[in-house]
């Protein structure tokens, strides 16, 4: 039987956490983040409750106040993170039930903005008026799909230039680390087009050369950061494009790339399950969760309603 002193405060508890998160070697960026929604959420808030006098109501209290004071994605994030805590306490016999997990987070989708996503007039823009130096990042990310921490981490054996396949299995973070891919299901096999292999193999002649040997490296072989590549590359192409707001602001983050290789693979008549494995989604739900509109074909759906009713008043 547990007793008073031996009781957890939340504070002691998500320290227990994060040690375990260590052990099990999360990657740098994820303990990262998870350490910033302790020290200046958790821990502010509800750390010197103890766990067994933490209520629904007080998790409910702490997610208001995050609403109040924060963003609602970091709300949802730090009250995924509340959870985890008291799951991996409950395991310790500190707890019985985990109370965080009454609490839920209401989904706003009527608040979310449209997802817009580059036209193929935009699309052939980028690529067309890319510095050469530059278009072979370009043009693997539109017809491929991949993430950008993916091409960041790609290196050249990982090209099979006799097969035209084109092979996941790495990834560079936010801090450059080299590391696996997100998921399981981030490990694939991408095909490549004749276009993307002849200017992969142009390219793989001028690429700075390194000890790791990647495709798109910085000037001296090394990972190149996120914001190097949007600040210096795709955020100069969008504006020399006209890819802008009303206020000459670039309208896309580099992520818009992926999502134009979506809506390319989705015109060309690609099943769902083979988009979700191209674009090494963890499940068919989150394809259609992002991409689901894009399937939709109004047209169609016309032409299948004049069947119907023609079907039934024929009778």
């Amino acid at each position: 039987m547990i007793t008073h002193a031996d009781v957890w405060t939340i504070s002691e508890a998500a320290r227990m956490w994060l040690k375990r998160c260590e052990l099990e070697q999360l990657e740098r960026a994820t303990l990262h983040s998870y350490r910033g929604h302790v020290k200046n959420h958790i821990e502010p808030k509800i750390g010197h409750l103890l766990l067994p006098d933490l209520s629904a109501v007080n998790v409910r209290d702490f997610l208001d106040h995050m609403l109040r004071d924060s963003t609602r994605a970091m709300a949802k994030k730090c009250l995924t993170s509340l959870r985890s805590i008291i799951s991996a306490a409950q395991e310790r016999g500190q707890v019985l039930h985990n109370v965080a997990r009454d609490v839920k987070l209401r989904r706003a989708e009527r608040h979310d903005p449209d997802r817009v996503f580059p036209t193929k007039d935009e699309i052939r823009s980028l690529i067309t008026q890319a510095p050469p130096k530059h278009q072979p990042l370009i043009l693997t990310a539109i017809f491929t799909g991949m993430r950008m921490s993916e091409l960041r981490g790609l290196t050249w054996d990982a090209i099979d230039f006799d097969r035209s396949i084109l092979t996941v299995r790495k990834r560079a973070d936010r801090y450059c680390d080299m590391g696996n891919t997100k998921s399981r299901s981030g490990r694939r096999e991408i095909p490549m087009g004749p276009q993307l292999a002849a200017k992969l193999r142009e390219w793989k002649l001028a690429c700075p050369t390194g000890e790791m040997k990647l495709v798109f490296p910085n000037g001296v072989g090394k990972v190149e950061t996120h914001s190097n590549i949007y600040n210096r590359i795709f955020k100069p192409l969008m504006i020399e494009c006209g890819i802008v707001d009303d206020k000459g602001a670039p309208r896309f983050s580099l992520h818009a790339l992926r999502h134009a290789a979506a809506s390319l693979f989705i015109e060309q008549g690609w099943p769902p399950k083979k988009i979700q494995v191209m674009l090494g989604h963890s499940s068919i739900t989150m394809t259609y969760d992002v991409y689901g509109h894009l399937f939709h074909d109004p047209a169609k759906d016309v032409d299948l309603m004049g069947e119907m009713e023609r079907g039934l008043l024929a009778a």
